[in-house]
């Protein structure tokens, strides 16, 4: 990528025009994936009596997509940079909807487990290209910072507002409308995709590389699995302990594979800034704190306080409208006033706040004193650490390895989001079996949580930069 002033260049006003418009999309696209993370949440005490899934297979229909969803993306990143990000960005996005289809259509649990692997394999080819598109199309700095902020609160909205809209379809036309529903949408997309992403300059020099791809998906998968069982096994129990150990084991050897690789699927380059690996970290803790927060959330208000789905929904509305304002609105100001480091601070703290309050929770809790702040103040963290930690992770990345980049960055987020959920379940079961109320065990999952970012905010204090925000373009021949 080629030296550029550090104020981007005036662009034809039909440019800004095309470039909002792949923006709308790609942001659609992203929305759309994390929608559909969250949107079967309050559709699962439905499916589990409409499919007959027992407690602990219920959870897969969560930790299944974001499984393959996050075990993949690092391979599906190298597949948007070799064959380009339109055309993965594409068949991602017909894969997705062929899984929504099977998921709407499930006649059996195992059926819709199924399709939930196959709907998380395809956001694993979808979510990068759409990042990487996003950040070719906006070169660093005040461009690229609203338009992170807009992904980032596109993100963050779709994982709520998926509990709003699942709550109103859940109650109005079943449980088999949440999956069936994003068909219409995927179908707008896909004829929108070749006609405002623009074809790729030229044609990467990366390789597949399928030895190594295939290592860390195996790992990811194996350790994923081994704390999805934990719940059900137990730490102790052959089921948990061997895949852990033998992703470990495959995972080292990823790690040596690459070591040795001229060309590795990760690359070195990419790890050498402090800041960048900083933000991956920082991810990997949030992406597990807002998947759990959301999943115990919703059980909560409907499994403790009685709420219908649709009420449940609407409970979390407006954690989905403050994410959105922040992060789209906000957070961009608020980033070239005080800086990344800082803004990214009081996020993490902020949602420490909230995932602190929801310790309060009680079989006689309130949604008003016990639920509502921490929603807040939780919704308002989110929408100022994302945007903040993208910037962080995708700052001063090179073409032909922005799908890489983007890859890393998602699957920190994603992978996070799998191990949250079945770490954090555990946790809460296990207090609940040990004679606790349910209440008491959502309680003691959050006070891991309200740890597990404060870490977070930690490392944000020890590698990020005390700069305002990036506003340089890649040099050539850099990261």
């Amino acid at each position: 990528m080629s030296n550029e002033s550090p104020i981007p260049p005036k662009v034809e006003p039909h440019q800004s025009r095309s470039q909002n418009l792949a923006l709308m999309v790609v942001c659609a696209a992203q929305f759309v994936l994390q929608l559909d993370f969250s949107v079967v949440n309050v559709a699962l005490p439905s499916i589990r009596g409409g499919l007959g899934f027992s407690d602990s297979d219920l959870q897969w229909i969560v930790t299944g997509y974001a499984l393959t969803f996050g075990a993949l993306l690092l391979f599906g990143g190298r597949v948007g940079d070799l064959f380009g990000q339109r055309k993965t960005l594409l068949f991602g996005l017909i894969l997705f909807g062929i899984g929504s289809i099977g998921g709407g259509l499930a006649p059996t649990p195992e059926t819709l487990i199924g399709a939930r692997f196959v709907q998380g394999a395809a956001g694993a080819l979808v979510s990068p290209a759409a990042l990487s598109s996003l950040t070719l199309l906006f070169p660093d700095g005040p461009g690229r910072i609203r338009a992170l902020g807009i992904w980032q609160g596109a993100t963050a909205a779709g994982g709520t507002a998926g509990i709003v809209l699942g709550g109103l379809l859940v109650e109005v036309l079943g449980w088999r409308s949440v999956f069936i529903i994003n068909v219409p949408i995927i179908i707008v997309l896909v004829i929108l995709v070749p006609r405002v992403i623009p074809r790729p300059a030229s044609r990467s020099r990366v390789s597949l590389n399928v030895g190594p791809s295939l290592l860390i998906t195996v790992a990811i998968a194996l350790v994923i699995y081994a704390l999805s069982n934990l719940e059900q096994f137990g730490p102790l129990n052959l089921s948990t302990t061997v895949p852990f150990i033998v992703g470990l084991v495959v995972a080292a050897g990823f790690v040596v594979t690459e070591a040795r690789s001229r060309d590795p699927l990760i690359s070195r380059a990419l790890l050498r800034s402090r800041q960048r690996r900083g933000a991956l970290g920082v991810m990997l803790v949030t992406g597990a704190v807002l998947a759990a927060y959301v999943y115990f959330v919703s059980l909560y208000l409907q499994t403790v306080l009685h709420l219908s789905p649709l009420l449940t929904g609407l409970s979390l509305l407006p954690a989905t409208l403050t994410i959105v304002v922040l992060s789209s609105f906000i957070a961009r100001r608020v980033i070239g006033r005080i800086g990344l480091k800082i803004t990214a601070l009081a996020g993490a703290l902020l949602v420490a706040g909230g995932q602190s309050w929801f310790v309060s929770l009680s079989t006689t809790g309130d949604y008003l004193v016990n639920v509502l702040p921490a929603l807040v103040l939780t919704a308002a963290g989110i929408g100022l650490l994302l945007p903040a930690v993208s910037i962080a992770a995708t700052a001063d990345v090179a073409a032909n390895v922005q799908g890489a980049a983007a890859s890393l960055l998602t699957t920190s987020q994603q992978v996070g989001a799998a191990l949250g959920v079945a770490t954090l379940a555990t946790i809460a079961a296990t207090r609940t079996s040990a004679g606790a109320s349910i209440s008491a065990g959502y309680s003691t999952a959050f006070v891991v949580s309200a740890i597990a970012m404060i870490f977070a905010a930690i490392i944000v204090a020890v590698t990020f930069s005390k700069d305002p925000a990036p506003t340089t373009a890649t040099a050539p021949g850099g990261i």
